[in-house]
């Protein structure tokens, strides 16, 4: 495939958004260690997935999907965090990519996961600085604007209408009731990062449903999911763990129907051997 055809993909939208997120946060904070730092995960990912692929004796592939892992975990990472942990994050995340699969497809979201692991054991930060949650406020339209356009692509509206919808009214009610820190979930940065999270970590294909109603008890569940968690312990980890459970949904939905599945036919063959 040419780098022209490439950048037409889904994955080449999202790693093309991805880029200009990084260029429109770096001048907006005036400052390039959040360049440096996303190359070091982009280029640990990219270096981590090629190593394992060659251990299995795969097939070479294009590292487009490392790539769009290093992005994200670069623009969610606080630029203070340290090579170090940004390099062990992205080992993490590909780590899961590769040994958390079913019918060769991860079953988490390999940044959602290894960002996990990362705050969870290594006590990172995230600042979400490349959703430019400390920008001006007009900056969003950066990210309906991007996320649109991506979501779009890969026809995954169900899904990221479910969840903004069930996680804006959820908090809403949360902050009427005086429950947690909800109204706070309701303004820059979180409502940033509850943007960027579900344009384009809620809506990776590999690790979401296809189908229009599949995709809307998998946003609802992630969202109800991920608030509640934010309503008991705060923080901005509750939009990861969230996405997990929702990645474990998919694939206990894809299991299910990939057994019944496999039932008929066999019931099939039987009933033709026996005739």
């Amino acid at each position: 495939m040419t780098i022209k055809k490439w950048l037409k993909t889904p994955k080449g939208y999202v790693a093309i958004t991805m880029l200009a997120y990084l260029l429109i946060a770096s001048i907006g904070y005036k400052n390039i260690v959040g360049i440096k730092n996303t190359m070091v995960a982009v280029i640990t990912a990219v270096i981590s997935d090629i190593f394992i692929n060659i251990l299995k004796k795969r097939k070479w592939t294009m590292p487009d999907g490392a790539v769009i892992t290093g992005l994200i975990i670069g623009l969610i990472l606080s630029s203070t965090t340290s090579i170090v942990i940004i390099t062990a994050t992205a080992v993490l995340a590909i780590l899961s990519k590769h040994l958390l699969v079913y019918m060769k497809k991860p079953i988490f979201n390999p940044a959602a996961f290894g960002l996990l692991l990362s705050a969870l054991f290594l006590k990172t930060g995230q600042s979400w600085w490349g959703a430019f949650g400390d920008l001006s406020v007009w900056t969003i339209i950066f990210l309906i604007v991007g996320g649109y356009t991506i979501t779009n692509r890969i026809h995954k509206f169900p899904q990221v209408f479910a969840f903004l919808g069930t996680s804006f009214v959820l908090l809403a009610l949360m902050g009427h009731f005086n429950i947690g820190d909800a109204v706070d979930a309701l303004r820059p940065p979180f409502i940033n990062a509850t943007l960027f999270f579900g344009f384009f970590m809620l809506t990776d294909p590999p690790t979401s449903p296809a189908k229009d109603k599949d995709q809307v008890i998998f946003g609802f569940l992630t969202a109800a999911a991920g608030t509640i968690i934010y309503a008991v312990f705060g923080g901005l980890i509750y939009l990861f763990i969230g996405l997990c459970l929702g990645n474990l949904f998919a694939y206990l939905k894809k299991r299910s129907t990939s057994k019944r599945a496999f039932n008929r036919k066999g019931t099939t063959r039987t009933i033709r051997y026996s005739s």
